[in-house]
């Protein structure tokens, strides 16, 4: 096992990552820059260093100064976490290269997933479901009408390297598709340095349900249940919860069993995450594959009663999964939150000082923060500052739960997205498990055009 690790990551999930190698017995070695000197998981490491000024290109995505800190400190692994450098084939190649255990997967697998295009193709090898669609790069945006137009209307233009909605956009004839090919290629080229687009039907009114699994090196791969992440703005999830409460058992098993079927056709070790696009007859498709764990992975521990992070550390010190698929059960129900520093109204980040923070607590509560009482907010990174999670023995009663804590919810000196999670709870069709990508659109008419 290892001694020392370095996170290579910030705000929450650096903090729950240093809670369990806490528990582990592992030292910890945090990076920072300028804006977070007083950060949270700045303070929880045994060691801290300052890795550069506050944008994340010259800080947390400095893979020379990340390095040299991992040989400074003495650190034998690096845990990415997830964004920044979490999906970085380089970055895991530069870790094997200087003898550190990255965790995650191989730099190849990364490669392989990180395209969209090579992985639609690789699923497509192994039998997983795909979205209509194609498996190669446009050319332009003549041959993404032509494509648009054999598929048929409405289709989703998407960049092979994107991530976080970035890149994507629905197009409901040849007009939009040609209007939205070069402003997409655009941002794709700036965001990840790779252009690269393709085409694919656009499923109305769909479910995105996600399977979490874990391989180890010795070739024995899970799955630890599902997640329902529908309910999004702008392709950015804003509620998950597990299980899904639109799957019935057959559906689940079998998605599950695809998932773990996809993970070996790539040999995928550590944890990771197949997403899937479910229609209303839940027929599914493969979404992407990420190679990292998720914002939304609580849920998952809380219905499972494991701690994914340390599955992940266990696998990359070359242990066995200590369980087998018969093995994992699902107990009670959980739902997670994201709290963002966002006006609630018009969506814009509100950075600033905090001046107050009171929190709700309960054994059925679970925090994830990236800030205190004294924290102030800057403009430099996401603006999600928290994740609440609750659990229940039923989804009633997780309900219930999230709903009182959300109210108990206090955040002075900033603004945050807590009452429009508030009017999510309270609608019916979310308690009628109406959920889903198009929920904040049709039930609270977020997003729709005045």
């Amino acid at each position: 096992m290892f001694n020392k690790i370095l996170i290579a990551n910030r705000g929450e999930i650096a903090a729950r990552i240093i809670r369990t190698c806490g528990k582990m017995g592992i030292a910890t070695v945090a990076v920072y820059s300028e804006a977070d000197a007083d950060a949270p998981h700045v303070v929880m490491a045994d060691e801290s260093y300052l890795v550069g000024k506050p944008p994340v290109n010259e800080s947390y995505m400095n893979i020379d100064k990340i390095m040299e800190v991992a040989k400074t400190s003495g650190a034998e692994a690096v845990h990415p976490g997830y964004g920044l450098l979490s999906e970085n084939p380089d970055f895991a190649r530069r870790c094997e290269e200087a003898g550190l255990t990255f965790i995650g997967p191989s730099p190849d697998v990364i490669a392989q997933m990180g395209s969209k295009i090579e992985a639609r193709k690789t699923m497509h090898h192994a039998g997983v479901p795909l979205v209509p669609g194609i498996n190669h790069a446009l050319k332009d945006a003549d041959e993404a009408a032509a494509v648009a137009e054999e598929i048929g209307y409405p289709v989703m233009l998407k960049a092979s390297s994107g991530g976080g909605g970035i890149g994507m956009q629905v197009a409901h004839n040849n007009e939009d598709i040609l209007k939205a090919f070069e402003g997409n290629q655009k941002r794709a080229n700036d965001f990840f340095g790779d252009g690269s687009m393709y085409v694919e039907k656009f499923i109305e009114h769909p479910r995105h349900i996600e399977i979490q699994i874990l391989g180890d090196h010795q070739g024995n791969s899970v799955y630890l249940w599902e997640r329902e992440c529908s309910i999004q703005r702008r392709h950015q999830k804003v509620v998950e919860e597990a299980p899904s409460p639109f799957l019935d058992e057959e559906t689940r098993k079998k998605m599950g069993e695809l998932a773990v079927k996809a993970a070996d056709a790539i040999g995928y070790s550590n944890a990771g995450t197949i997403e899937f696009i479910v229609d209303e007859e839940k027929y599914f498709y493969f979404l992407e594959m990420n190679t990292r764990l998720q914002v939304e992975h609580p849920v998952t521990e809380e219905i499972t009663g494991l701690d994914i992070v340390a599955q992940q550390i266990n696998i990359a010190a070359g242990e066995t999964l200590p369980f087998k698929q018969p093995g994992i059960k699902r107990m009670g129900h959980a739902i997670e939150v994201r709290i963002y520093a966002e006006d609630p109204k018009t969506f814009f980040p509100s950075p600033g000082q905090i001046t107050k923070l009171s929190i709700p607590h309960g054994s059925h509560i679970r925090h994830e923060l990236a800030v205190t009482g004294q924290s102030k907010v800057t403009p430099f990174y996401d603006p999600m500052i928290a994740k609440l999670i609750v659990k229940g023995n039923t989804r009633e009663e997780a309900i219930d739960y999230m709903t009182r804590a959300l109210d108990e919810y206090e955040v002075d000196g900033i603004k945050t997205n807590v009452p429009m999670l508030q009017n999510v709870f309270a609608h019916a069709a979310f308690k009628d498990g109406d959920t889903t990508t198009n929920f904040l659109k049709q039930h609270l008419q977020i997003g729709v055009k005045a």
